[in-house]
């Protein structure tokens, strides 16, 4: 089975956004919607997205300062697709400043969008492959399935939401089962869009990680160090 992208819609106005949840649902990515700059920071807390679609005019705080900040305050965030009512080139170099991805203006062609889209996920290793690891769409180890079509975590039948580099971290693991990854390819991986390697970052990514699956944090059983190397998950225990 393909992955299918998490795509995060931000647009107060309702139409729009029903439109684009149907369309781009039609098109098999999974859709969650926001209305506000505030709305869309409690998804991101909760859940991880792919690509956000991110319109310039919303109430409160505008997306052209939302993009700023995200690129500031969340150097792992997911690219944008900046929405925009004016086609002007004063208005692209602004979005493109502001740490966009790509922009377009409205109204603008559906599939226009959808090829945008496919561009700018392109640039994800995650999209770059066909298929989940082994032709898989989980992986099990313990009580827990990693679910790479859902892009999170479950604990027996208990749904646990992952950001982006948990997410990341814990699919390369399940990539490496049994193999050491090392503290400089998963610093890569988790801080490639900006290319500022973050060893700290990797430990935070950690420690939150072994929150979720151990028992007893300080000894183990999954997530376990390889000393001079990095990290390794183990499901044989």
């Amino acid at each position: 089975m393909t992955l299918q992208a998490k795509i995060l819609i931000v647009d107060d106005d309702n139409r729009i956004r029903s439109l684009l949840k149907y369309f781009l649902s039609d098109q098999d990515f999974l859709v969650d919607c926001a209305a506000s700059a505030e709305q869309m920071t409690d998804y991101l807390k909760r859940s991880f997205y792919d690509l956000i679609i991110l319109d310039w005019m919303l109430p409160g705080e505008d997306g052209l300062s939302v993009c700023s900040r995200l690129r500031v305050e969340d150097h792992n965030a997911p690219p944008i697709i900046m929405l925009t009512a004016n086609s002007s080139e004063e208005h692209c170099i602004k979005c493109l400043k502001c740490g966009a991805d790509d922009y377009l203006a409205k109204p603008f062609n559906p599939d226009v969008l959808l090829a945008r889209i496919h561009s700018v996920l392109r640039r994800n290793t995650r999209f770059n492959e066909n298929d989940t690891p082994n032709n898989a769409t989980a992986f099990h180890f313990g009580p827990f399935v990693l679910d790479f079509t859902q892009h999170c975590l479950f604990f027996h039948d208990s749904k646990i939401d992952l950001s982006h580099s948990e997410f990341t971290m814990l699919k390369v693991f399940a990539e490496n089962i049994e193999k050491p990854v090392s503290r400089q390819i998963l610093s890569f991986l988790i801080n490639e869009r900006h290319h500022k390697p973050d060893d700290r970052y990797v430990d935070v990514q950690i420690f939150r990680l072994r929150r979720l699956l151990e028992a007893d944090t300080a000894n183990p059983i999954y997530l376990k160090t390889v000393r001079g190397i990095g990290y390794m998950l183990t499901v044989d225990v």
